[in-house]
């Protein structure tokens, strides 16, 4: 038996380097564009008044600036 003290790598120990590769591969074929975050402050109130209106929508907030984003015009 031999040791490997000494050896251990980050990342998931059932990925091998290869498996790495093709997973970025299979992930550049998806139809999904790369996800961009959006942080921003809001008061209490207005933070309450945009959950109580998404809840009344049947809506999670993401849900519903998501939607609100899509309707835009394209310039």
């Amino acid at each position: 038996m031999s040791s490997t003290k000494g050896t251990l790598s980050a990342g998931r120990p059932s990925v091998k380097a290869g498996d790495k590769r093709k997973a970025a591969t299979l992930a550049s074929l998806s139809d999904e564009q790369p996800k961009k975050r959006v942080n921003f402050e809001l008061s209490a109130d207005q933070h309450a008044k945009l959950k109580v209106y998404a809840a009344r929508q049947g809506k999670t907030v993401k849900e519903l600036l998501t939607e609100y984003i899509r309707g835009l015009p394209e310039e």
